[in-house]
């Protein structure tokens, strides 16, 4: 049995609401075991037999079967959550802005739109401070309490890129690294 971090894309917003337990509950009916869902976004830790595309698929039809939605969700092993947390440069806390990790199931998507970002220039002139973490995920920061009035924001949150990527605050991040690495522990 692997660990695995689940993000679904798009829940809890535009109409789309899921509660938790009722998540959860769904989930329990596929190949899934020690299922948890953390916060109120779409975070899910769960063990399964199954690689990681292979729950991404099942988590994808569950969805659409059990919440009747066009489903999208990135799929992580618990091991790379915590790398990509290791690897992010930027502080979980700071009073001054937001760190956010944006992950993605299609590195062409996530290519594009890191490329996108680096071209609306130096921060402070309109641009993003972002680092690219590995081929699924890249860091980056939003002024405190201006996240969704952020050009990078606004950027990641077109329609072009709702199928494969999803953004998470680095807090949740940590927050879903150590339920995966407590999945893990568990099982020990």
């Amino acid at each position: 049995m692997n660990s695995f971090a689940v993000f679904l894309r798009g829940i809890n917003v535009g109409g789309i609401n899921i509660k938790m337990a009722d998540l959860k509950a769904a989930l329990k009916a596929y190949p899934f075991t020690d299922v948890k869902t953390l916060l109120a976004s779409g975070n899910v830790v769960l063990r399964s037999e199954l690689d990681a595309a292979g729950v991404k698929e099942q988590c994808e039809k569950c969805l659409r079967e059990a919440f009747g939605y066009d489903a999208w969700v990135v799929v992580l092993s618990a091991e790379r959550v915590a790398q990509l947390v290791e690897a992010c440069p930027y502080p979980a806390d700071d009073k001054t802005t937001h760190s956010y990790i944006t992950l993605a199931s299609d590195t062409a998507m996530l290519d594009e739109l890191f490329d996108a970002g680096t071209a609306l220039g130096a921060p402070g002139q309109g641009g993003v401070e972002h680092v690219r973490l590995g081929p699924e995920a890249s860091a980056w920061l939003a002024p405190a309490g201006g996240t969704l009035d952020s050009p990078f924001s606004k950027l990641s949150a077109k329609a072009r890129y709702k199928a494969s990527t999803t953004t998470r605050n680095l807090r949740t991040l940590i927050k879903v690294r150590d339920a995966a690495e407590a999945l893990q522990k568990d099982s020990a």
